[in-house]
């Protein structure tokens, strides 16, 4: 398992963390995601084979951009 974090500025509340769960979930391989509002951080949890570019484009679905 790995571990990916990536800062979305664009977090606000709690309604764009269970957004970015959702979708983020979806990715195959993904076993855990922590959404941190106050930091504005996306921690995800994964399968070695999961690509975190796979991630960054689950949560730009949910309208986020990642940096």
């Amino acid at each position: 398992m790995k571990t990916t974090i990536f800062i979305a500025p664009e977090i606000e509340c709690g309604g764009c963390a269970s957004a970015i769960k959702k979708s983020v979930g979806a990715v195959a391989g993904v076993s855990e995601i922590l959404v941190d509002v106050d930091a504005k951080r996306i921690t995800v949890t994964h399968e070695d084979t999961t690509l975190p570019a796979d991630i960054k484009a689950a949560v730009g679905k949910a309208g986020f951009t990642t940096e």
